[in-house]
């Protein structure tokens, strides 16, 4: 079979390798891969910036965004040939940390966590693949085209709960939602906002291209006008932020309604300054009983979360977030971004 790897820590690596199929072990299916979706993160893993290969091996197999069939199932398990699953990308510490050991194992306190196409595990970026049945997620025979998009939606899902969690210390009605950055991060949050009933709004720098013709077709209102102008004219409930860009995360924390809650799942890159007022953000904060939150990655009750909401949305409005398809045999091209990318698959099942 085919995998797509690379060596963590240097760039330039990124190649389509054989190897041997993979033998399920107990507990375990064996899968046709299907497609895989590319994040940032596997950016950064093939530029050589991240990334960790399993103990005693140079390569890593990435792809941590799945989709696939299930070929072969223990007699006892939940999932039979021919069902679609993802698996999911993180896996408790040995130890555990007391987290790990409560199932919370994405909020692992000590970071002995491994994850599938990331730290330490093989990924799901090959034409064949095992997981265990604890850590696969059955998926809608509907979603056969877009089902690689759960593992982005488990991150948002998270992010709501951790929203609601918040909001309940206190009345808790939200009606207005900002969700800053219209990428595919971005637009799930956004998907499941207006699940909720909220009104919803985006806020990206984009003016043209695919992106505000998604959120239209979403029945969000679009904005790319600058932060504070924005936030301060809708005085959101609730933010989603998705862009870990600095001045647009304390642009939204400024600019929220009375107890509003700021949930932060960009990352930021390093080195770069940012002068900010911390007395005002601190008044502000304290005053209006506000929140900001920081979430990521998702556990097995987040999977779920997203498998269902995915089932119910739209389809057309999910695969109008894939914007390009790429065949494993031409993966380095995924990586290159073109300029109306929202989200880029490589597909698993096309002859090379």
């Amino acid at each position: 079979m085919q995998a797509l790897t690379v060596q963590p820590g240097k760039s330039d690596t990124l190649a389509v390798d054989e190897r041997d199929d993979p033998k399920p072990g107990p507990g375990e299916l064996l899968v046709d891969g299907l497609a895989i979706g590319v994040c940032g993160t596997d950016k950064e893993i093939v530029a050589g910036q991240y990334g960790w290969a399993p103990p005693g091996r140079q390569s890593l197999v990435i792809g941590h965004e799945s989709l696939g069939r299930v070929a072969a199932a223990p007699p006892d398990a939940s999932f039979s040939p021919g069902d679609l699953v993802v698996g999911v990308v993180r896996r408790p510490d040995p130890v555990p940390c007391r987290a790990c050991a409560h199932g919370e194992f994405d909020m692992c306190r000590n970071g002995r966590y491994t994850e599938r196409g990331i730290k330490e595990i093989d990924g799901y970026g090959s034409q064949r693949w095992c997981v265990e049945t604890d850590y696969a997620v059955s998926v809608d025979n509907g979603l056969r085209d877009v089902g690689m998009l759960i593992e982005p939606t488990t991150v948002v899902a998270k992010a709501w709960e951790q929203v609601r969690r918040v909001g309940q210390r206190a009345y808790f009605d939200p009606e207005r939602a900002l969700i800053t950055g219209a990428g595919p991060i971005g637009l799930l949050a956004a998907l499941l906002a207006v699940q909720q009933g909220l009104d919803t709004h985006i806020l990206d720098r984009v003016t043209d291209g695919p992106k505000p013709g998604i959120a239209a077709a979403l029945g969000a209102t679009y904005h790319h006008d600058d932060i504070d102008d924005v936030a301060a004219k809708l005085q959101p409930d609730v933010v989603i932020e998705a862009t870990g860009a600095g001045p647009v995360i304390f642009g939204a924390i400024a600019n929220t309604s009375a107890y509003g809650i700021v949930c932060l799942t960009g990352v930021s890159p390093t080195g770069r300054r940012l002068k900010i007022d911390a007395g005002a953000i601190n008044r502000e904060l304290v005053l209006e009983n506000d929140v900001v939150v920081g979430s990521v990655n998702a556990n097995l009750r987040h999977y779920r979360q997203a498998a269902e909401a995915l089932a119910k949305a739209d389809k057309d409005w999910l695969a109008s977030l894939i914007t390009r398809r790429v065949p494993l045999h031409r993966a380095a091209d995924a990586f290159t971004a073109q300029p109306d990318d929202v989200k880029v698959v490589i597909t698993l099942d096309d002859a090379s």
